[in-house]
């Protein structure tokens, strides 16, 4: 036997049977086998392009690391593709072994009754999940169990361009840290170059809720989400309505680029010098850096001067078991959802991608070192998540209907991007938010 399920605990022979997330016992059947015997695991993701790669060769790794195991990844289009493929067929054949949910998807996998939760495994090989990342696990640990595996994580960072930078006078190595040094930036940078914008910011749910995070700001009720469903909104206030007015401020200085919901359109922008600043997930740093023809900071995301930063809500993704697959299968799948999590995986993982290494053990090894030596932009996003002051804030909220919320304030931005007033957009969100969060309480019965 290969290295990789001789360091596995807990061999494919050994796993004893349990209780589905539905309280039924998981199906005994027959696993899917290969022609030579090696029990088939079927990986829905939902990876493009360079990260897409990185997968693969994740999964390629694995493969060949034991031979029990044969991971088939299936890519199945975006987040907001996949959950609804996912959700038409599951609780049959047809069903995926694992998926890549996008963390907002959290709470419609563990409402669909269709999974399984991982809690079982890690309880039946008193399995440590202390090894990841503090502030990344606590994003995925619901009433005080872990559903799924951390996988992919991401947190947002403002990329800037350092020539411009010195173009206008300001020091490339003290990037703006607050809403209103961003705005005086901004103004060096257009006046030194009435060609190129100060700042862009993507009109995107995910970014606004990182910004209000920054601040210490809910987006939801109680403790967004973690303590109780949500009844409404907890961003009407000052804190809420700081980033739509900060965005105000630069369109009347003519140093606002808006992309709307473009963010392909804004880092090409930034990339062919119509913009100097944007904010964007860290997952970007390697296409973003590599592409650039000049030198690309990246600083932590801004607050407002009279906010203290507070830190950033990890984004990205998790891996889910599907429900009423077969012993054997699902035992499959937990050793694979084990290695991927290894500092090994995770070192290849972070340097191919950008994404974070959610166990820590992995910056010590030296594919990690090397590559940070080379581009130690890459470190900011760490650091960023690891100086995070833990909070029901920053530990992000939680319930079913966040991805309609994210496109109340995505069109919300939009009216403001376009002229329109703050006060009647930021309302309308703030009302329109509340209807959604009312009307997904009166469909669970709520």
């Amino acid at each position: 036997m290969k290295k990789w399920l001789a360091y596995s605990a807990l061999g494919l022979s050994l796993f004893a049977a349990g209780c589905g997330s539905n309280g039924t016992e998981a199906d005994t059947g027959t696993a899917p086998k290969t022609e030579d015997g090696k029990t088939i695991v079927t990986f829905w993701h939902a990876m493009g392009g360079q990260a897409q790669e990185a997968l693969n060769e994740t999964v390629a790794d694995y493969n060949a690391s034991q031979d029990e195991v044969q991971v088939n990844a299936e890519f199945q289009g975006t987040y907001e593709e996949s959950l609804p493929k996912f959700h038409s067929v599951a609780g049959t054949d047809q069903a995926p072994t694992v998926i890549q949910v996008q963390e907002i998807g959290s709470m419609s996998m563990i409402n669909s009754g269709n999974i399984e939760p991982i809690q079982k495994f890690i309880d039946e090989e008193k399995y440590d999940m202390s090894m990841l990342e503090e502030n990344i696990s606590s994003y995925y640990k619901i009433d005080d169990q872990f559903y799924s595996m951390p996988f992919n994580s991401s947190t947002p960072v403002m990329y800037y361009n350092k020539d411009a930078f010195k173009a206008a006078g300001l020091d490339p190595e003290a990037p703006p840290e607050t809403y209103e040094e961003v705005e005086a930036a901004a103004k060096a940078i257009t006046k030194s170059n009435p060609e190129m914008k100060g700042f862009a910011l993507q009109a995107y749910g995910w970014l606004y809720e990182e910004l209000l995070a920054n601040q210490g700001g809910l987006l939801m009720n109680n403790d967004n989400g973690r303590s109780d469903t949500p009844t409404e909104v907890a961003f009407d206030n000052e804190k809420g309505k700081s980033t739509f007015e900060w965005v105000k401020r630069m369109m009347d200085a003519s140093t606002f680029a808006n992309y709307g919901t473009n963010g392909d359109n804004m880092i090409a922008g930034f990339l062919a010098g119509d913009t100097a600043m944007f904010l964007q997930s860290s997952a970007s740093s390697r296409d973003v850096i590599d592409n650039a023809p000049f030198e690309v900071g990246v600083a932590f995301i801004p607050h407002p001067e009279a906010e203290e930063r507070q830190g950033v809500v990890i984004g990205g993704a998790s891996l889910w078991m599907s429900s009423g697959k077969s012993e054997e299968e699902q035992q499959a799948a937990w050793d694979f959802m084990k290695y991927v999590q290894t500092p090994e995986a995770q070192a290849k993982w972070h340097v191919g991608t950008g994404y974070f290494a959610i166990n820590p053990s992995a910056y010590d090894e030296q594919v990690v070192k090397a590559a940070h030596a080379e581009m130690p932009q890459l470190k900011t996003a760490i650091e960023q998540l690891q100086a995070t002051k833990p909070s029901y804030a920053t530990q992000g909220a939680i319930m079913d209907m966040i991805p309609e919320e994210r496109k109340i304030i995505e069109t919300a931005l939009e009216t403001v991007y376009n002229g329109g007033d703050v006060d009647e957009a930021f309302n309308t969100a703030v009302e329109q938010v509340n209807a959604a969060i009312e009307q997904a309480n009166a469909a669970r019965g709520e």
